[in-house]
């Protein structure tokens, strides 16, 4: 395998799903389309500013979409994209390997 025309994808994904929070979203949109409300509720320590930020984030680079049903008051709904949903074997496995190998007693 020739490692140098891997790495540059390989960085880019992981600098996607490791960045902080989003693995966490991405998580809680596994689960079904959701509101923004009940994003945050499942993830109560990020602020809605970064939720804001990274579901900006995820929608620009297509891994989340945003349906706007026209209703009063307008609803909002978040979903994964195929490409999104596609990640749930990966996101599973890090949640795997993190049970099985990472001690959370320590402090980053």
């Amino acid at each position: 395998m020739n490692y140098n025309s891997m790495c540059p994808r390989y960085e880019a994904a992981i600098n996607i799903i490791g960045k902080k929070w989003t693995g966490l979203i991405i998580r809680v949109l596994m689960g079904g389309p959701k509101r923004f409300k009940d994003i945050k509720q499942q993830i109560p320590d990020m602020s809605d500013r970064m939720l804001t930020e990274r579901m900006k984030e995820l929608e620009s680079i297509g891994i989340i979409e945003r349906k706007v049903y026209p209703e009063t008051p307008v609803r909002i709904e978040y979903h994964l994209t195929e490409k999104g949903a596609s990640l749930e074997e990966v996101i599973k496995a890090i949640q795997i390997w993190s049970e099985d190998w990472v001690d959370d007693s320590k402090e980053e």
